[in-house]
């Protein structure tokens, strides 16, 4: 993923830069809104972090000035701004989401992967932490270890990785793995517990997560 970081805090941007780029993006630099807007045009980006208080021009007009000129790329605004009047300003200016600041540089890294995912929907691969899926050649590794899943196993980490890294129902689950069947109580979970001993369990991070009430999702612990 080819990212683009419109931001005047250069150590911000260098921060940013490095989690990003050691979870596989590769990032590009944007000081002012003049400079935003002039490399999103110029240049292939699949998103763009977009800050609120630029220099030149301000972030909402860096956002209208792109999408009249016809710019599709992901725009997610990083600001300290909060308040509901700005970020439905930030909407109507063109953006796709927004993060505000101080954020969990893995929420920022989950929603650029959200928005790159809804932009491609198909995709080579997907990523959440150090856990990488290829759907076309049926794989999953995990750091350097090739991950032995069994069909079910299969289809509910890829379902999970596809959503991610939003929360699915158990329901969800059922209905993709088993349309139009009557599914035993517990055999989901059975197949759960099977493919979390390969996935987490030899591993020092969980991805797989239990929301008590709600469902599942893949996704990487924040800190």
């Amino acid at each position: 993923m080819k990212v683009l970081i419109v931001e005047d805090d250069k150590d911000l941007s260098l921060a940013i830069s490095d989690y990003l780029e050691m979870h596989g993006a590769e990032c590009d630099f944007a000081y002012d809104g003049k400079m935003g807007v002039e490399l999103s045009i110029n240049n292939p980006f699949d998103c763009i972090i977009l800050d609120l208080m630029l220099p030149k021009i301000h972030g909402f007009d860096v956002c209208k000035t792109l999408r009249e000129q016809g710019c599709l790329t992901p725009i997610l605004m990083l600001t300290a701004c909060d308040t509901d009047e700005e970020q439905l300003m930030g909407f109507a200016a063109g953006l796709d989401d927004y993060v505000t600041k101080p954020c969990h540089m893995s929420l920022l890294w989950a929603r650029l992967q959200a928005l790159h995912r809804r932009n491609n929907p198909i995709l080579a691969s997907f990523i959440v932490g150090d856990l990488s899926i290829f759907p076309k050649e049926h794989r999953a590794m995990r750091a350097d270890t090739e991950l032995k899943l069994t069909p079910t196993g299969w289809k509910i980490l890829e379902f999970l990785a596809r959503n991610s890294p939003q929360v699915v129902t158990k329901t969800q689950l059922e209905e993709h793995i088993w349309p139009h069947e009557d599914v035993e109580t517990g055999t989901l979970n059975v197949h759960l517990h099977q493919l979390r001993k390969v996935v987490d369990k030899p591993f020092p991070a969980t991805l797989i997560h239990t929301h008590v009430g709600v469902g599942l999702s893949l996704r990487e612990a924040t800190t």
